[in-house]
């Protein structure tokens, strides 16, 4: 099925761990040459040489999405390697840390917003003119549940979220004369960190599915919107949450109840 990712160059960003970790090492299992990015070197080494323990081809590029000038010396480092970028997925994202808005700050705030938004676009604006001169690419980015129906005490995470679907379409209609791509992945509440046992059913036994997710339950996703399968889709948001946005009763993914929210008196 994914024959014409076989020997496509993939950039993951934030891949030390996680969904991107998984989608990382799913594109190198089907012979996609992976370059994985991370913020902490070592993630990133670690994932490289997992990639490469079991054949594939990968590897490592420390850089901080959020900085214009480390993004630039990660894409110059890819393409002395492999001189093309084929697929970009914008994985790299902080949540937290999760803050109501009155205890919020102008710091947090633009913090949230460069890693998760501006990384984005940083990423896309260099990938997609190396994909224009080669004819083609596809760029994925990463969005959220809160893009549309919001967390509470998660404001600046999901106005980033909000703010990638906006930038997906903008980019699409931009890039499409150019036969780049541009969608975006919606992950449902996904198991990143392992959590206890109680946790895993509480949080997924309102979910359609009834479970909750894995990361490796984005893989597939991804690679059908790298794939040729998808060259007719570009600006859409493909949900992989276990039918959890399609119900009228809510999924149990808030942790901050209002019983926890600041009292009028301390403000």
């Amino acid at each position: 099925m994914y024959e014409s990712l076989d020997g496509k160059i993939v950039l993951v960003t934030g891949a030390g761990s996680g969904i991107g970790r998984a989608i990382a090492e799913r594109f190198g299992g089907i012979g996609a040459k992976v370059v994985v990015n991370d913020v902490v070197a070592a993630k990133a080494l670690e994932v490289a040489d997992h990639i490469g323990s079991l054949g594939g081809s990968a590897m490592a590029i420390r850089a901080d999405v959020s900085d214009g000038d480390e993004v630039a010396d990660m894409f110059a480092a890819l393409m002395e390697e492999h001189n093309r970028i084929d697929v970009l997925v914008n994985n790299a994202g902080l949540v937290g840390p999760m803050l109501h808005f009155f205890e919020a700050d102008e710091a947090w705030w633009r913090r949230i917003i460069d890693v998760n938004l501006t990384g984005h676009f940083l990423c896309s604006h260099r990938a997609a003119r190396i994909m224009a001169k080669a004819g083609g690419g596809s760029i994925i980015n990463m969005s959220s549940g809160g893009a549309t129906q919001s967390h509470r005490s998660f404001t600046a995470y999901d106005a980033t979220k909000g703010g990638i679907e906006a930038l997906t379409r903008a980019m699409a209609l931009d890039l499409g004369p150019y036969n780049i791509r541009v969608n975006a992945l919606m992950p449902g509440s996904i198991d990143t960190s392992g959590l206890p046992i109680e946790d895993r059913v509480f949080r997924g036994e309102n979910v359609p599915l009834g479970r909750i997710g894995e990361p490796y339950d984005m893989t597939g996703a991804a690679l059908f919107l790298a794939s040729d399968d998808a060259s007719y889709i570009t600006g859409d948001v493909l949900k992989v949450d276990g039918g959890m946005t399609a119900q009228q009763r809510s999924a149990t993914v808030d942790i901050m109840p209002p019983s926890g929210f600041p009292r009028i008196e301390d403000l």
